[in-house]
């Protein structure tokens, strides 16, 4: 079996992309890290399409585990892929959706799941508006981003306030902003749930610093093992298949004795969780990968 890791060149040599190799090796599988700005691809309205990997004509491999960011060379190498009927785990309409952290919640409230109540912002920000549907503090996010990035905290309407016309005087067409209750019983800590083929492989908690408040594990963030109940297989379950995702890590916040989805990402790290865990997240893969093929 030859599987392809999509990333970006600076992944490549990564502790992640280290940890895929190590387990395909185990497994007796060929695995390649690739990058999207290194293919040429071909459409042509006679034949099948065509693909080119750094000038030379490639053998397609059986699998292909998008691990980068919604770049278009990105977009249009997987759509290629998946024209030429290469497995793609996840699809590029899934990694879309999960990407857009809005659409992902309008997604799941179609559903009946619980979420967050947020605000898609725009600017000028209507703080009066913002007074009579939130109490502060209150989370201010980036639309897309991972890992911790792009997420602030604004304790009052003077702190969103300063924080809005920051982003406003140095934002790009690009940039969209939501703004999102914050859950309070949660506060400096969430679950992280990864979940392969549609099944719950384990939980962490994730703490965060002194003083913090992001508890991701890139942000410096403490993780340990967490029990999984029903009610969190279910929830991280449900997203996954609502999203349309193969691989996820669901993000979920405690609300008194209950959760609410706080986002769901279609590449999840995985060096926190197998720490907190102790399990092989790239192994799980490439074996469902195996199982997927030979249906």
């Amino acid at each position: 079996m030859k599987v392809w890791i999509l990333t970006r060149r600076c992944w490549e040599n990564s502790w992640h992309a280290r940890k895929f190799k190590e387990a395909a090796k185990e497994l007796g599988i060929e695995c390649y890290t690739v990058t999207p700005e290194d293919f040429d691809i071909i459409v042509t309205k006679k034949g099948k399409p065509s693909i080119y990997y750094k000038g030379k004509s490639v053998k397609l491999p059986d699998c292909v585990i998008p691990r980068t960011g919604q770049s278009y060379f990105f977009r249009a190498v997987m759509r290629h892929l998946e024209h030429l009927g290469v497995l793609i785990l996840n699809s590029g309409e899934s990694i879309d959706l999960a990407a857009d952290k809005l659409a992902t919640l309008q997604q799941l409230k179609m559903h009946n799941l619980p979420i967050p109540k947020t605000l898609l912002a725009k600017f000028p920000v209507d703080v009066d508006l913002v007074k009579k549907e939130f109490s502060f503090p209150i989370i201010l996010k980036t639309v897309s981003g991972s890992c911790g990035k792009g997420v602030f905290l604004c304790e009052n309407k003077h702190k969103l306030q300063d924080t809005m016309e920051l982003i406003e005087a140095s934002k790009n067409s690009q940039v969209n902003i939501i703004l999102q209750e914050f859950i309070r019983s949660s506060k400096g800590r969430d679950l992280r749930v990864i979940v392969i083929g549609g099944r719950p492989y384990g939980a962490m908690l994730r703490t965060a610093k002194r003083g913090k408040f992001k508890a991701n594990f890139e942000a410096g963030g403490c993780v340990e093992f967490y029990k999984m109940d029903p009610a969190i297989e279910w929830l991280a379950v449900e997203s996954a298949k609502i999203l349309n995702l193969d691989i996820a890590g669901v993000d979920l916040l405690f609300d008194g004795d209950k959760y609410v989805i706080c986002e769901v990402n279609s590449a999840p790290g995985f060096e926190g969780f197998g720490k907190a865990t102790g399990i092989n997240i790239p192994k799980i893969i490439f074996e469902y990968i195996k199982v997927h093929l030979s249906k």
